[in-house]
Formats: C-alpha cells, structure tokens, sequence
C-alpha cells in the first residue's frame, strides 16, 4: 500500500516561450502567467503549474486501492481550529479494489498537516538564520515538517459503494453499502482510539485487521433486492437509518433501545421509479427525509404517512438526467443538487417547485455537493471533470473582466489535480477545510477565498 501526503498540483496555464527564457537570462519581467479554466485549448508549449498562492494549505494523499466513500468523524480536539497549525483529521473511508475479496473499512488519521502558504517575513528570516545550521539539523527539520497517514484496515465483503458515520455516546458507527447488496453497520471505535494514541514520533501505523481477528457488524441488512448507494443517518434521531437501492427502494431503520440493533420496515418508500442515487435527513426533524433518482426526479417524504403515501412533494423532472447528489442545509431550508447534465441547482423545500438558482459548470456529471457547515450561503461541488468548484450564494455580479465574464459570479474558487471527483465534505470542526476523495487519491484543503 501506498501511503503519502505531499503538495498537489492544482492549475495555472504558464507559456514556455523563446521571449520568456530571454526576458530571464536578460533580467527581463517574464511574460505574465495566464488563468486556465476547465474546457480551455492548450497549445503545445504550455503547462499547468499549481498557484500554491490560492490555497493556505494542500495536501495530497494515496492509500493503495481508491476510496469512492468517505466520512469525517468528529473529533474532540476542538472547534474554529482551522489556524491551530499542525492540524489533525480523522476519517472513516471504504476501499474499490479490483477483487471483491480485497476490499477494506478504513479508518485513517492525517496529522502533521501544516500551513502551505508562504509568509515571506518569515521566510527572510529563516533564510538569515540558515546559515548556522548544519545539514544534518536541516534534514531533521524537513521530516518533521512531512504530513502522515496512519490507518487500521478492516476486511469487507465486495466494493464499499459508499460509507456514513455516526456518534453514538462514546461510540462511533460507520454504516457501508457494498456493492454485493447489503447494508453493514460496525462499531469503528476502537481502531479510531488506536490512532488517537499516536504520538507525532511514533512509527506511521499500516495495520491490517486479518479476517480471523475481525470483528463482526453489529448487523447486516440483506433485505434490499440490489446493490445500491443512498444511505444516511439522521441527525435527530441517533440511530435511525434511511438506505436506497438501484431497485428504486427505500427503507428505514429504527434503533432498538440502548442501541442494541436496528429493525428495518420492510415496506419501501413507494414513488421512485428507478433507482434511488442520495437520501437527506431534514436537519430540522426525523420525520422529513428527501431522496434523488435516476428517473431525474427529487422527493420529499413526511415518513408519519404509510410507505405509500408518503411522498407529500415532488419534482419530477429535476434535472434532464439522472440525479446523482443532493444536500440538505444545516442552516436553511435549501437542498443543493447535481446531476449528469452537468448542472446544479438550488432548491427551497418550502415550496420544491422551482429551482431557486441553476449554474451549468461542470463539463461531466456532478458526484459530489455539500453546504459549508459554518456559512449558509456556500456550498462546494465535484465532478467526473477532475474539478469542485467553491460557490458563494450571497455574491452579486459586479464588473466583470473579459476572461471571467462568461462564469457566474457565484463560482469564487475551481481545484484542479485529482482524477475522476468521487465525494468531499467540509471540516465541520475547521471552517474551511475540504477534504475529498477521487480515483488518483485524497486531497486535504484550504483555499484563501472562504
């Protein structure tokens, strides 16, 4: 397994020119470096090169097999830490390997992560001080300086399509949907702790759980008839469950008292007509929950109703293909969606008619939206176009220059560097901070525009 994190490479169009290497060896200003944007021509003498001036930090890290899925978990180290350098992350993720036998639940921890962006101040003066330092102290220096990776590995039976993770008490929960049709919910707490007993000079933890060691799920759900990747735990009611399949069913999960398993209805939520791509819990109740479809269409269900009838709202044709993502608000009554169109929209569930506000981006399908958890009016969305895009609802256009006037004055940042978008959230605990995940690998960040 491969396991690193270093500086990745984000996107700037620079001109490898005859002017430019003159205008060097001659003391001359170099050309200026131009913007690139998704869907641009490149001539053959241009390259992309990383603005490591846009990001207060960038990380990247790889762990073998690609994750499609991943959760934070929350952590006690505290809040609004997003400054409190070195920082420190703990995530639950699911493996895609190539054989359905060498998949893993992961529980990872990257720490040491340091601020990126350079303080020239600084800088000038450690160049000053540099010279009293011997080459040794300096190597000593530079590994200390190195993010890590650490993960305790659990087998899993076939692809983890996607994975949630929920607190309990003291315990922590991760809930995955593998790509063999079943549901399994385990108790992640211990190789959580085991990483929090680290030490910064401990060697890197790479443990793998044999499967006569591992633990079993604290249950297993074979009722669906299909694979399937919806799946979320309402924030509410501890313990309950909303899974959706590729057979256009969804069903609900009730805790039993003290948390000692889960009885799952039967009777599926009746209303899609293909299959069920995202679920959201209502932040605001356990009785409202929404669900997107490849049929294009966006539900809302009041779950007091019998499964038949309790679709109580409708769009029906939410986007012009399958619906791929949805997100619910923590702050308002906005859902954010995105779709294979390539588009996202904006909606109110008061109403759920209308779109309040569409923006056409992405050049692919979008697999990834979320609202920021510390600002009600910024969202971040990814796609099979190996970019997320950071949206700011409150910005109004002003005079826009001729390189950006065909770009919605709501886009404010586009990441570039990793391969095929699969899913990001934000740092809860570190406004700010995305973490995300695609083909090529994980990325941990910070931009200077939120």
């Amino acid at each position: 397994m491969e396991e690193t994190m270093e500086n990745d490479v984000d996107m700037e169009v620079e001109e490898e020119t005859e002017d430019m290497a003159e205008s060097n060896e001659s003391g001359m200003q170099p050309k200026e470096r131009k913007v690139y944007l998704p869907g641009q021509s490149m001539q053959s003498d241009e390259e992309l090169e990383c603005d490591e001036t846009a990001y207060i930090f960038l990380h990247q890290a790889k762990t073998g097999s690609p994750c499609l899925s991943f959760d934070i978990v929350g952590d006690n180290l505290g809040n609004n830490r997003a400054d409190a350098f070195p920082l420190t992350s703990y995530v639950i993720a699911g493996t895609q390997g190539e054989r359905k036998n060498a998949n893993h639940l992961m529980a990872i921890k990257m720490s040491n992560i340091k601020k990126t962006l350079k303080d020239e101040k600084k800088e000038e003066s450690d160049e000053s001080d540099s010279d009293s330092d011997s080459d040794e102290e300096e190597e000593e220096g530079k590994s200390s300086d190195l993010p890590r990776l650490d993960c305790v590995m659990m087998p899993h039976k076939g692809c983890i399509n996607r994975v949630r993770s929920a607190m309990f008490g003291d315990k922590v929960v991760a809930a995955t949907w593998s790509e063999l049709g079943q549901v399994h919910i385990w108790d992640v707490t211990g190789q959580l702790r085991k990483l929090e007993a680290l030490g910064a000079q401990d060697p890197v933890l790479n443990e793998r759980i044999g499967i006569k060691d591992q633990q079993k799920s604290l249950y297993t759900f074979t009722g669906h008839q299909t694979e399937g990747y919806a799946i979320d735990w309402c924030s509410t009611n501890k313990g309950q469950l909303a899974t959706g399949d590729c057979a256009k069913n969804i069903h609900i999960w009730k805790p039993k008292e003290n948390m000692t398993g889960w009885i799952v209805d039967q009777r599926p939520l009746s209303g899609h007509t293909a299959s069920v791509e995202d679920l959201q819990w209502s932040p605001k109740g356990q009785d409202l929950l929404a669900s997107c479809s490849v049929d294009c269409s966006i539900r809302l269900w009041d779950l007091r109703q019998s499964p038949s009838k309790a679709c109580v709202k409708v769009v029906a044709k939410a986007h012009e293909s399958d619906v791929n993502v949805i997100n619910w608000s923590t702050h308002e009554t906005m859902i954010v969606s995105g779709g294979d169109d390539g588009k996202i929209k904006v909606w109110d569930t008061r109403l759920l008619k209308d779109s309040v506000a569409t923006f056409k981006h992405h050049l692919a399908p979008v697999t990834t939206v979320e609202w920021n958890p510390n600002d009600s009016a910024v969202f971040a969305s990814g796609g099979a176009d190996d970019q997320i895009a950071i949206w700011d609802l409150s910005v109004e256009r002003v005079a826009p220059d001729e390189e950006t006037a065909h770009l919605p004055p709501q886009l404010l940042f586009i990441h570039q560097g990793q391969k095929d978008v699969k899913e990001l959230h934000w740092h809860s605990q570190m406004p700010g901070v995305i973490i995300s995940t695609a083909l090529s690998g994980f990325n941990i960040f910070r931009t200077i525009s939120v």
